[in-house]
């Protein structure tokens, strides 16, 4: 939902694009829908993705609901567990979240988190929110609690944990989970399967990435760009100014140009026969009608030559 400055629409109506669109994706091949948490943002990044999740789970049948990540370390757990439990009530197993540590200290700084201490936050929390989500009674704050209602789905279906580190490759499997780190990196899936099995966690596994790239379908490319490309650009930039040390993503673009960013291949834009192919060779393709703040006509140009020139070679 961030949004550049030349942006034409009010967030209202790009948000209730945002529920047309995920009921557009229902009726067609798309078989999740991510998305993401910010807080402190000038350009209206999505800071409530568990509620916009639900109205997109109260218009769709069918279509996966991912948040991705979660900031954890942000929430209170049981809270985060009485939002979720509430979700999965009317998602049919089609919710769910990767909880994730943040790396930008000024969202701690807004929510009163200690920074400096985030890990051990992070298990605190995620032992609070595992252990609420089993639906079993469990210790808050001093006090024996269950969940009611309980989820209807089990927690490792509920919940994965984000990462590109070793510890927290290691977080996943000592809490059951599936682990999905931010990057293909094998060294980080020998220690989760390493963990799991010194946890006796016999069903691990490791989602990766796979490199996805933001996409738009056009019958001309160069026009396109020329449309599309400075909100392509303003998305690739905000995001690298929230650049850390210690953040390892293939979504990071080091672009400074249009030209830059169509070179590098994180941000493209295929024509339908482009797009049939990228997904017969990779078998994903990452659609982004609303990357940027780009003009709601073009999103949905873009999801429609998805539906009637891709989707009927799938």
């Amino acid at each position: 939902m961030r949004c550049a400055p030349q942006t034409v629409e009010s967030s209202a109506e790009r948000y209730r694009a945002a529920l047309d669109m995920a009921e557009w994706a229902d009726c067609n091949t798309v078989n999740v829908i991510g998305l993401s948490e910010h807080h402190d943002s000038t350009d209206g990044f999505l800071s409530a993705p568990l509620q916009l999740a639900g109205m997109m789970l109260a218009r769709t049948n069918r279509v996966r609901i991912s948040v991705s990540a979660l900031l954890v370390p942000l929430h209170d757990p049981l809270r985060l567990a009485e939002d979720i439990a509430l979700l999965d009530q009317i998602a049919n197993g089609r919710l769910s979240a990767t909880c994730g540590l943040g790396y930008r200290k000024t969202e701690y700084l807004c929510f009163g988190v200690d920074w400096d201490s985030r890990g051990a936050v992070f298990d605190e929390k995620l032992d609070v929110l595992v252990g609420a989500l089993k639906g079993e009674e469990f210790e808050s704050n001093g006090i024996r609690t269950r969940l009611t209602p309980a989820p209807l789905s089990p927690v490792h279906m509920l919940l994965n944990i984000g990462g590109n580190s070793k510890s927290a490759a290691r977080r996943a499997a000592r809490l059951g989970l599936f682990f999905c780190p931010a990057i293909d990196d094998p060294e980080l899936e020998k220690t989760y399967h390493d963990a799991c099995e010194a946890q006796g966690f016999t069903y691990g596994f490791v989602i990766y990435p796979r490199e996805p790239a933001t996409t738009f379908i056009s019958n001309d490319p160069d026009q396109c760009w020329q449309q599309v490309g400075d909100y392509m650009l303003y998305d690739a930039k905000a995001y690298r100014a929230w650049q850390h040390p210690n953040r390892r993503a293939y979504a990071e673009s080091f672009a400074s140009n249009i030209e830059e960013l169509r070179h590098e291949g994180k941000y493209r834009i295929l024509t339908p026969e482009q797009a049939v192919q990228t997904l017969q060779e990779t078998g994903s393709l990452h659609l982004a009608p609303l990357v940027g703040g780009v003009p709601l006509d073009i999103g949905w140009r873009s999801l429609r030559l998805f539906e009637d020139h891709v989707q009927p070679y799938l």
